[in-house]
């Protein structure tokens, strides 16, 4: 059985990613990119789908122990795990060095710290989500698995044997012993990836982080949290083209048990802009323009067709289907791979990436005409559809609706525009469109906002509420102290919290098929709760927002993670891990508090 979600470490090149458990367990490896097949999905299903465990020898009737400290090292992905046994203490150190064109690998390097402590490697490689058994042979003293296109490669400084399609090997260490574990993707028909050289690869990856941690611009005293934070977004950046994924994993449920299960490992446009923006602000030009270009040529062609996401090399068919071989984590079913929200339409995009391209023209990232046009017909294209119901930021699967976000999101793409031709940089009807701003703007107003309740609401005519409206302010819609404003912020204070102060996206009903057009509840959504922060602290309840915000802090798990939501039942991360769109307002929240001075200490 998979471990709690909190309980996974996060370790990647850049270009794909693995989770490992507290007990030493790689329990999800996706090769050789993050939405190709896994070869380790034991996540989502049993140990016979795949999984590798290294750490300390135990019983057979056990279960794996967890380990007793782990950490990343430094401001690293590299993650050292120990454990203290009656025989000794052993340390296990696994890392994805940055590829830099050479093949994925996966290391682990097993180092003894104290006393003689037996140790074993268990590992089950089961290709396509654990359908496919691979063939598994030697070849020049080398382990291979092959099954179809893919091959992976397992080297080894310790020896090995196998048993129920199983490879295994069992050492011992001594204090300054260091067994060296390698695993090496490549499709089947090349000739075999070069021998690892692993201490190398260490000491390589470390200095990548360390250079790359040193340009973060942000000092303040959330340091930790945000660095930690900056390097999961750096991690979920696929290197090659500038995408960035959402999260590493697919159907992470949002309900334990429940349906509400998605395949996350795609660039959605309004994740990846918001990234963008906190990229920006703490230091990473480098990143923000290669997201830029990634978006430029993904859309090229056919912005008035702008989808919601994009594979991560600007793919536009994400076909969703379901795994029904696999039982789901925590029997939480169906397991689903590809998205078929890929083709909703959500207005709200055109805000957030013309957003994203105004804050990387204001911080003068390098001007690109390209961009300027592509914003310029993203706002043709909302002259004529502004006005349209569509699925809204929360993809639901129900009817379209007039979402009162959308509409803001509208407003905040003609409204950056008009900034971008005033400022020279770009030609277009001015007149025309302040007035299409105005519009938009009267129309959210009157349509959009409960007079009675003194807040907006979801969509028009509509009596529910949806945290998205705390964006309202902070996209520079109405000021933070308008009535309206503060209104709607109490109003989802009161019917969008839960028992532990944490904000719903919008009301579910439970067995019944709610506003979403889905089954089921969900928990907290962490970015509504870190968006609630911001939104105190913008009308002057900084402490209210100080400890809200250290409140969310405390749900990361031991090595600073944030899935998709919080369970205030069960007391649990919920979603898929770890999430961009947590990481990101947590940055966005910091910075925020950080200049209004509403820390402790």
């Amino acid at each position: 059985m998979a471990g709690r979600i909190e309980d996974y470490a996060l370790i990647g090149d850049m270009q794909t990613a693995a989770l490992v458990c507290r007990d030493g367990t790689v329990d999800w490896l996706c090769l050789p990119r993050f939405d190709s097949h896994a070869i380790f999905a034991g996540l989502l299903g049993t140990e016979e789908h795949g999984f590798w465990r290294l750490g300390p020898a135990g019983s057979p009737d056990a279960p794996p122990p967890a380990a007793d400290r782990r950490t990343y090292r430094g401001d690293s992905l590299i993650l050292e795990s120990e454990w203290d046994t009656p025989r000794g203490t052993v340390r296990v150190i696994d890392f994805m060095p940055p590829r830099e064109g050479a093949a994925p690998q996966l290391i682990r390097i097993v180092e003894g710290v104290s006393g003689r402590v037996p140790v074993q490697s268990t590992l089950r490689m089961r290709f396509s989500y654990g359908r496919v058994v691979p063939w598994v042979h030697r070849h020049d003293g080398r382990t291979v698995a092959v099954a179809g296109p893919d091959s992976v490669w397992f080297d080894t400084t310790a020896e090995t044997y196998g048993e129920s399609l199983t490879t295994y090997t069992d050492f011992t260490v001594s204090p300054g012993d260091r067994i060296t574990f390698t695993l090496s993707w490549q499709p089947s028909h090349h000739a075999p990836p070069g021998m690892p050289e692993p201490e190398q690869q260490l000491e390589a990856t470390e200095e990548f982080w360390r250079e790359w941690v040193d340009h973060c611009t942000y000092h303040g005293p959330y340091r930790e949290a945000v660095i930690r934070s900056l390097i999961t977004l750096k991690a979920l950046t696929y290197a090659p083209t500038g995408g960035i994924v959402a999260a590493p994993t697919t159907s992470l449920p949002e309900e334990i048990g429940g349906v509400r299960n998605w395949d996350y490992r795609y660039t959605w446009l309004r994740d990846a802009a918001i990234t963008l923006s906190s990229l920006l602000r703490t230091g990473y030009r480098e990143e923000a323009r290669a997201w830029r270009e990634w978006l430029l040529r993904a859309v090229a062609g056919d912005p008035e067709n702008l989808q919601i996401m994009y594979g991560i090399a600007g793919e536009r068919e994400l076909g969703e289907a379901e795994l029904d071989w696999l039982p789901g984590y925590e029997n939480s079913s169906p397991v689903r791979v590809g998205n078929g929200a890929a083709n909703q339409l959500q207005l709200d995009v055109y805000g957030e990436v013309t957003e994203a391209l105004h804050l990387a023209h204001m911080t003068g990232l390098a001007r690109n005409d390209y961009a300027s046009l592509l914003q310029l017909k993203l706002i043709r294209y909302l002259e004529d559809h502004w006005d349209e119901p569509d699925e809204g930021i929360w993809e639901v699967r129900g009817p379209r609706r007039h979402f009162v976000h959308s509409k803001v999101m509208a407003w905040v793409a003609v409204d950056r525009t008009i900034k971008l031709i005033e400022s020279g940089d770009a030609n277009g009807p001015l007149e025309k469109w302040r007035q299409l701003r105005e519009d938009i703007h009267r129309d959210v107003c009157e349509r959009g906002y409960d007079k009675e309740r003194n807040t907006f609401t979801q969509s028009y005519g509509s009596k529910e509420l949806d945290a998205a409206l705390l964006l309202i302010p902070q996209m520079g819609f109405l000021p933070p102290d308008d009535k309206r404003v503060i209104g709607t912020i109490e109003a989802i204070q009161r019917e969008l919290s839960t028992s532990d102060g944490f904000i719903l996206r919008y009301p579910t009903d439970g067995s019944n098929e709610g506003v979403d057009g889905l089954p089921g509840d969900e928990g907290a959504f962490l970015a509504c709760s870190f968006w609630m922060a911001d939104d105190l602290a913008m009308i002057g309840r900084v402490d209210e927002a100080r400890k809200l915000f250290e409140k969310l802090l405390a749900l990361r798990n031991d090595l600073g993670l944030l899935a998709e939501e919080w369970d205030s039942r069960l007391q649990r991360q919920v979603g898929n891990f770890p999430q961009a769109f947590s990481h990101v307002p947590l940055i966005d929240t910091a910075l925020r508090l950080t200049a209004s001075g509403a820390y402790a200490g």
